[in-house]
């Protein structure tokens, strides 16, 4: 096989698996087996495209043997690569999750086809090097995204998809217009080519114009300050397993998209643009924090730590440093991992104490001992505790503003760490420690959630290595930050050496 091929996989698998999953709309078990096998396959493809774009470089192929900028490439750096294992790893782990919780009635309307649409649309979003592909993908996974949040048609679902779409679809309409001045300016749709064609531009206000509403539509995309309120009064009201995957990738495509603009096209005028970035990280982080603070519903406060996580992101972005770079790259591989973990185990609480709500959950410390271990490895990484994942993840990025004499932004990023530590502090308090405020429901047999524990426990190792072989994993997030300050190289990967 030609190893070129490797770049289209991670789409292909998601696509020709939802249409098979489409054939066999009324056959269940068959729909749960197509789930677990085809995103181990996915995951198993992205593992050896990401070990492959390691060893021999950025991989580009061609769609139809057009060469670019004529044709649509697919283009595989070590960040593409990255966040394709990411979301392969999130896809395979909600769909052994769906395979206990999603009830047959979801099977019936969609609910796997839809889930390896999301994944088509998500890794598309990661490898294209299309920046009209990319508003393509967007839109392939907000509809799939939206049709997994109306599963089941309860009033607060509804609610939260009205939210949802509405800002989702002016981010769409802001980002499908900076392309249309895009095109207007350079005539071309590449990014590779879009980025070497910008640099020459006489007028780089026009450009700086154009950057800034890629910025607004990417950051509602990320949820990041301050239009960040439909993701709160959305994710806490679809099935769990669809909570997850939507915590644990959907804003990262936002940020992955603010990373790919703001280091390949404009970097320019770094000094406005990535203050606005700089100041954007440091108020997502407190309003996210404090709201989480303010909640007493474990899904909510986990949906406004997304926010506040995502400052950390976008943080590593605006210092715009090698190590910040690092930081940044280091915290969407924690994060995707623990906070998607995170839902899983909100969803479990709910399955063995029968509420989200802290005041009528208690006394599983005592019950399910196993459990509070589970919890308590994903919250105390997100908070940053060593020798967990978040903690080097939140190092790097802090010592990257000390370098940077990034005063604020250091002083925020300890100061929500805390509060994180807070409301992870008050969850374990309420549900695990507290005696129960009321007989314990109807708990399913140990056997019946055994695949969730495992499942739980796969995503928590995994932080806890992460966190304890930090090594590797900073390697490749140092690999990815090199290639992204230095776009020379995913520039000459894409236009070889026929640069117009």
């Amino acid at each position: 096989m030609d190893l070129e091929v490797l770049v289209a996989l991670p789409i292909i698998i998601p696509l020709l698996l939802g249409a098979l999953s489409l054939t066999v709309l009324s056959n269940h078990s068959a729909q749960r087996w197509l789930g677990a096998i085809g995103t181990a396959l996915l995951l198993l493809c992205s593992v050896w495209l990401l070990l492959h774009t390691r060893e021999v470089g950025i991989q580009v192929l061609e769609v139809g043997s057009w060469p670019a900028p004529f044709g649509i490439v697919l283009v595989s750096d070590m960040l593409g690569a990255i966040m394709v294992v990411l979301a392969s790893i999130t896809g395979f782990a909600t769909a052994l999750y769906s395979l206990k919780t999603v009830r047959k009635r979801f099977e019936r309307f969609g609910y796997y086809p839809l889930l390896h649409l999301l994944l088509a649309g998500v890794n598309g979003a990661f490898l294209t090097g299309d920046i009209f592909n990319l508003y393509v993908w967007f839109e392939v996974l907000l509809v799939a995204s939206f049709a997994l949040l109306i599963l089941g048609g309860e009033r607060a679902q509804m609610e939260g998809a009205i939210k949802y779409v509405t800002l989702n679809l002016l981010s769409s309409a802001l980002f499908l217009t900076a392309i249309g001045l895009t095109y207007g300016l350079v005539g071309t749709l590449n990014m590779a080519d879009i980025a070497v064609k910008m640099a020459s531009l006489e007028d780089q206000k026009m450009v700086t114009v154009i950057a800034s509403l890629f910025l607004i539509a990417f950051a509602i995309k990320a949820a990041a300050f301050p239009l960040f309120f439909w993701l709160p009064a959305s994710y806490h009201t679809p099935q769990v397993a669809v909570s997850a995957i939507f915590a644990g990738l959907l804003t990262k495509v936002g940020v992955y998209a603010l990373y790919r603009v703001f280091t390949l096209i404009f970097t320019a005028d770094t000094g406005f643009t990535h203050e606005i970035l700089l100041w954007i990280a440091i108020f997502t982080m407190l309003t996210g924090v404090l709201g989480a603070a303010a909640q007493f519903e474990v899904r909510r406060i986990l949906s406004f730590h997304i926010i506040s996580q995502i400052g950390y992101m976008i943080l590593g972005l605006a210092l715009f440093t090698p190590l910040a770079l690092i930081g940044g790259v280091f915290y969407i591989m924690h994060h995707i991992i623990v906070k998607a973990n995170l839902f899983l185990v909100a969803g479990l609480m709910y399955r063995l104490g029968g509420s989200f709500e802290l005041k009528k959950l208690g006394g599983l410390y005592r019950n399910h001992p196993g459990l509070a271990v589970l919890f308590l490895i994903p919250a105390l990484s997100l908070a940053g505790v060593p020798p967990l994942s978040g903690f080097f993840a939140k190092f790097i990025l802090i010592k990257a503003g000390v370098e940077a004499s990034a005063w604020w932004a250091v002083g925020v990023a300890l100061l929500v760490g805390l509060l994180t530590l807070f409301s992870m502090i008050k969850i374990w308090n309420e549900a695990f420690w507290k005696a129960s405020p009321e007989p314990n429901p109807a708990v399913p047999a140990p056997t019946r959630n055994a695949l969730l524990y495992w499942t739980i426990g796969l995503l928590a190792a995994m932080t806890v290595c992460i966190g304890l072989f930090a090594q590797p994993i900073y390697q490749m997030a140092e690999m990815a930050a090199a290639q992204l300050l230095n776009p020379a190289g995913y520039i000459e990967a894409v236009l070889g050496g026929t640069t117009p």
